[in-house]
Parts: structure tokens; sequence; C-alpha cells
């Protein structure tokens, strides 16, 4: 009983964990450099970004499906290198969470990198620093608060994604079952003890996650 209870609780946040540091390093790179560029198209790459938030989850697992099928290029790909297919594996689970958490994160931080103030990097670039340096020592820093924020609310909704995950990686008990997963699994087999230990746990979690994102304002 105790080996089923823990089992979806660590792997959910090694998943959470997994692709929260995926998407704060994609987050910080296309923050940095959406923050304040203007070209062509750009509404519709920010669209892009932001539409597994607003997407039906069925929708982006779908998609998932599609790219990284065994029938797609980059399922090939992966095939042929790993030796097994993507699909129904953790890798799955993490491209999954990673895919619906990344909006979150991206909008924090871009919203955090345009509150910096341009003179202050300017300040840096007339002392001789490099953008390397520039985005490392002023521009994070000074935005670090909306970057914990966004890496936070990215790891409580990677920790709480079921429909995509369901679709591309599956429910394999100690391998892809996850919290939202395990849950569904223990509401359907009549096993309601379980289920609430399971919801508890959840909404637990990521009550302490979100009251951390008001403590550091």
């Amino acid at each position: 009983m105790e080996q089923l209870f823990w089992s979806p609780i660590k792997l959910s946040i090694s998943i959470a964990i997994t692709a929260g540091c995926i998407v704060l390093l994609l987050g910080l790179v296309t923050g940095k450099w959406m923050s304040r560029r203007k070209f062509k198209g750009k509404l519709i790459l920010e669209t892009l970004f932001m539409l597994p938030l607003v997407l039906p989850p069925s929708v982006v697992g779908f998609l998932l499906i599609v790219i990284f099928g065994r029938n797609s290029f980059v399922g090939t790909f992966i095939e042929n290198v790993t030796g097994q297919p993507i699909m129904f594996t953790w890798w799955a689970a993490v491209i999954a969470s990673t895919v619906v958490a990344f909006p979150l994160m991206y909008q924090s931080v871009k919203t955090g990198f345009q509150s910096v103030n341009p003179d202050i990097e300017d300040a840096a670039r007339t002392d001789g620093a490099d953008e390397f340096r520039i985005f490392l020592y002023v521009s994070i820093p000074l935005s670090i608060k909306a970057i914990v924020t966004g890496g936070i609310l990215s790891f409580t909704r990677a920790l709480g994604e079921f429909g995509a995950t369901l679709m591309f990686a599956g429910n394999i008990p100690g391998k892809t079952q996850t919290l939202p997963t395990a849950i569904y699994v223990a509401i359907d087999s009549g096993n309601m003890e379980l289920a609430w230990l399971w919801v508890l746990t959840t909404i637990f979690i990521s009550f302490l996650m979100l009251a951390s994102t008001y403590l550091i304002k």
C-alpha cells in the first residue's frame, strides 16, 4: 500500500522538476529574445508559444503523437538513436509536461525582462560588458522575482498535467503513472480512500507552491 501510494507522487515530482528545468532554460532564452524585439510575425510566434495554455489537453496530446509518433520523422529518428520509441516512456511524460508548462514560464520571464530599465543594460554595454554578461549579471538578477514566479507556476502546472500525458505517455504504474492519472484510475476502480489521499497530497503541494509566489513579491 505504501509503495502504491508513493510511486506516482515521486514520479510526478521528478517529471515536474525535469520539465521545470527545461522550461526555465527555454523561457530565459525566448523571453529575453522576445522581450524588446520587433519583427514581422512576432504576434504569430508569441501566439504559438501561448497556444498550449488554451488548447484542450487532448489536442496537445494528439499533436505530440503526430510529431513524436513512430510514423513521424522525429519519432523514427529518436527510435533509431535510442532503440525504442519515445511514446509511453518517462520522457514522453516530461515532454507533455514541458509543452503545457512553457507558456506560464515564457510569459512571466518576458514580463520580467521588459520591466528592466534599458538604461541599466546600456550602462553595462558602455562599461564594456558583452550581451551574455549583461544577460547573466544584469537582466536575470533584476528579473529574478518574475523568473522564480514563472518557475513555480510552471512546476505546479507540470505536476497537474493529465490529458496530454495520458494520451502521449500512457498510464503505466511505476513508469508513466503520475498523480492525476493515478487519481483517475483510483476513482474509476472505486478506491476512494487512495484517491482522496492523492487528491489531498496534490492540493497540499499546489497550495504551497502557489502561496510561495505571493511571498516573493
